[in-house]
């Protein structure tokens, strides 16, 4: 039986056009134009050193602490991607290390996302490819399956779809689904125009803050007297 043990196809993936136009973009108000209700949790942490990362999704399923078909998408991926692994958020046993870092740089991987665990964390930090994991340890993993590529993957109940549009930065890290990337990318737009308004106004001094008195008063707060 292949269930649980399969590697498919990977039917779309977001354009380029899609790429550049999100690249950059501050994760929270990408988060904000989808509601606030996305989000692969505060466990993933950035474990490079700094920057920003986006790319298209090649997703992974993999037994906890077990890397055979994590592997094997390092092999398949290409320039561009970003490697999600939901791995059940195991700690025990690490998912990849040094080697495998450094073969996905050859291999043109722009990040990696995991619901698990790294080590030789050092050689992360320094050759800063953006990195998002659950932890670290120095235990290395098992290679014996099973698990599947290119499935649809959840990270603390964020759904990410293979092809889909993954960003991070240190605030953490969201999935875009390609069905919807054009009117978050509308929506983001907007808010990045008022913020920068809204900055403009903070600095001059002139920014308008009676809504939180209004806001009070109609939830029914009490005034001093």
């Amino acid at each position: 039986m292949s269930l649980g043990f399969q590697i498919l196809e990977r039917k779309r993936v977001a354009s380029d056009e899609l790429i550049e136009a999100f690249t950059g973009l501050p994760v929270a108000n990408v988060s904000d134009s989808m509601n606030r209700v996305f989000a692969a949790g505060p466990s993933l942490r950035p474990m490079h050193a700094s920057g920003a990362m986006i790319g298209r999704a090649l997703t992974v399923k993999s037994r906890p602490g077990d890397n055979l078909m994590l592997h094997k998408a390092i092999d398949m991926a290409q320039p561009g991607d970003v490697i999600v692994v939901d791995a059940g958020g195991d700690l025990s046993n690490a998912l990849m290390g040094e080697l495998m870092l450094a073969h996905a740089i050859n291999r043109g991987v722009t990040g990696f996302v995991l619901n698990g665990a790294i080590r030789d964390l050092d050689a992360f930090v320094e050759t800063n490819l953006p990195t998002f994991a659950a932890g670290v340890t120095h235990r290395g993993p098992y290679k014996d399956g099973p698990g599947e590529i290119n499935v649809p993957v959840s990270i603390d109940g964020m759904i990410i779809e293979p092809g889909d549009i993954v960003i991070g930065d240190c605030d953490g890290v969201l999935a875009v689904p390609l069905d919807h990337a054009q009117a978050v990318l509308k929506s983001t737009l907007e808010k990045q125009d008022k913020e920068v308004t809204q900055m403009a106004a903070i600095k001059a001094g002139t920014n308008d803050r009676s809504w939180v008195d209004a806001a009070l008063k109609a939830k029914g707060c009490k005034f001093p007297e």
